[in-house]
């Protein structure tokens, strides 16, 4: 890309294009995060920040509840996750297919919508607390660490799952059949043939989890009730007194990116010295069960299915709930979705077209991205790969505050406008369109661009109308992964909008935390039907049921 006595081409002008772009808003970002981090109002360099961090309790019980809850939460997802996913794959499950969207629909919401849902039903006032409560039966409290552990649980479990699933998916049923020969069966065969073949999935689907949850500011604002967590934390200190509690927010993120970048190391150590290399040639064929093992087999499944899918069901229900003001009201009718439309619209669009023009450059820039980091492998396209894969580990809340801190001042404002968003949009979001790119390039032969090289045509020309074409099946699939999670996004958007700014996310979590839950459900299910349809587009363009995350 940059070898010396190479001609500059096309493709050293997009890695070029690549580190600008980064090195503007992902590297600069972090580095002046790291410099405010060591500093006070009085002193240049100092480690103040994290001496009063870890000096007073309530903010180290905070570091201990994130690790606790999140932590509990990756262990409850596997327990649930991955014998959902071998139950569904190794066994014949009726309704598979119906079961299997219904799970990857329940992990499309962002979690706090999941809170706001079981605070609705099971929250002191909730329809089944005061249900349960007329017949003498008092349920434990949504609050605290039990309601964030429930609602990281039933909303992540599909990660772990769709990993798993997919990794048996890749097993050869010779190998089963091996350690049959050999004595093993049952659980036996389980335990030491399949789980240790798809352990490094595990453990990749595990991290995914770990962070998403140790990232997730809503749940734990909605259902904490002095449940501390970090993400609460950095956001409590950086809007409470902007000016004066900036240096020590930056020292707080600077703990949680530390932490989030430690566990992602440790899953990548682990994997690469317990990867294994499978073919496809014998792939597992579902088995029929009898008896007992078969009614319990399904039970489960529709039991984890339901309870995963019950809050978006409910919210779309509650959504047509009459409403006085933030009171619900007898009747049923549209009175949410006139409020949403007379009061709200302009979150509605902004979401819509900070969307579409983020996912716009997602495809374009990804694309370009994913063909540098597996066909001009060099230093720098492992400088870029590094650089793409990042994000995975900043939480939301501190990205945004990367973004702000930086950005808010000349010679480049960028704060308070819709362009600050879209660029968080982009950076985070851009790592499904690159992995999903990348993976179907690397099935490509480069014999093809050669090919098309020893024709005449330049490497610009052989990328659009050679690769590209080939390329188009992947980057739609990681393109609809993008689309669905820029609109989810709430952590980030959070930190960076302001009032002609707003996003649907945002006016959502506005309402739940004033009391207007008939807004937020309306606004919820119009959030929900765009998911759902973004994904039935997925399945129909790529002809699977599968997400490949």
């Amino acid at each position: 890309m940059f070898k010396k006595g190479v001609r500059f081409d096309f493709w050293s002008f997009v890695g070029l294009l690549s580190l600008i772009f980064f090195g503007l808003f992902l590297v600069i970002p972090v580095i002046r995060m790291m410099v405010f981090s060591v500093q006070t109002g009085k002193a240049i360099f100092s480690f103040d920040n994290f001496a009063r961090f870890f000096s007073r309790k309530y903010y180290t019980r905070a570091l201990g509840n994130s690790i606790k809850v999140v932590s509990a939460a990756t262990l409850l997802v596997m327990v649930i996750g991955v014998p959902l996913a071998y139950i569904t794959t190794t066994f014949k499950i009726k309704g598979n297919r119906l079961i299997n969207i219904l799970v990857i629909i329940s992990m499309l919401s962002p979690p706090f919508l999941g809170a706001y849902s079981w605070i609705l039903m099971l929250g002191r006032n909730g329809e089944i607390t005061q249900f349960l409560n007329r017949l003498g039966i008092e349920l434990p409290s949504i609050y605290g660490f039990g309601g964030i552990l429930l609602v990281f649980v039933l909303k992540l479990f599909p990660y772990i799952y769709m990993y798993t699933k997919g990794a048996l998916k890749k097993v050869d049923a010779s190998l089963g059949e091996a350690a049959e020969s050999l004595g093993y069966h049952g659980i036996q065969k389980v335990l030491k043939v399949s789980l240790p073949l798809v352990l490094p999935t595990i453990l990749a689907g595990a991290t995914i989890v770990f962070l998403r949850a140790f990232a997730d500011y809503g749940t734990p604002y909605l259902l904490g009730e002095g449940y501390n967590t970090m993400p609460v934390i950095v956001y409590q200190e950086w809007v409470s007194e902007t000016g004066a509690n900036a240096y020590f927010a930056s020292a707080v993120a600077m703990i949680m990116i530390v932490i989030a970048a430690v566990v992602f190391l440790i899953q990548k150590w682990i994997t690469s010295r317990k990867n294994y290399t499978m073919s496809m040639l014998n792939p597992i064929q579902p088995k029929q069960l009898h008896g007992v093992p078969n009614i319990l087999a399904h039970a489960y499944v529709y039991l984890i299915a339901i309870l995963a899918t019950l809050p978006q069901i409910y919210i779309i229900l509650i959504s047509f709930r009459n409403t006085k003001g933030v009171m619900w009201a007898d009747g049923y009718g549209f009175s949410s979705y006139i409020n949403v439309f007379t009061k709200s619209l302009s979150s509605i669009l902004n979401t819509f077209e900070f969307g579409i023009i983020a996912i716009v450059i997602v495809v374009v820039l990804g694309t370009l991205f994913a063909y540098l980091t597996v066909r001009k492998t060099n230093f720098f396209s492992k400088i870029l790969d590094v650089f793409i894969m990042f994000p995975y580990v900043i939480p939301g809340t501190i990205f945004g505050l990367l973004l702000l801190m930086t950005y808010n001042q000349p010679p480049l404002v960028l704060s308070g406008t819709a362009i600050i968003i879209i660029i968080s949009y982009v950076i985070r979001r851009m790592p499904y369109t690159v992995r999903s790119s990348a993976a179907i390039l690397r099935q490509i032969s480069p014999s093809i661009d050669e090919a098309s090289a020893s024709l005449g045509y330049g490497s610009m020309q052989t990328f659009f109308n050679v690769t590209l074409p080939v390329m188009v099946p992947g980057v739609v699939s990681g393109a609809i992964l993008s689309w669905i999670t820029i609109l989810n996004e709430l952590s980030s958007t959070l930190m960076l909008y302001v009032g002609r700014t707003q996003t649907m996310t945002v006016t959502i979590f506005q309402e739940i935390s004033r009391g207007g839950y008939g807004p937020a459900a309306a606004l919820s299910t119009i959030l929900t039907l765009t998911m759902i349809t973004s994904l039935l587009i997925f399945f129909k363009v790529t002809k699977s049921e599968d997400i490949d995350l």
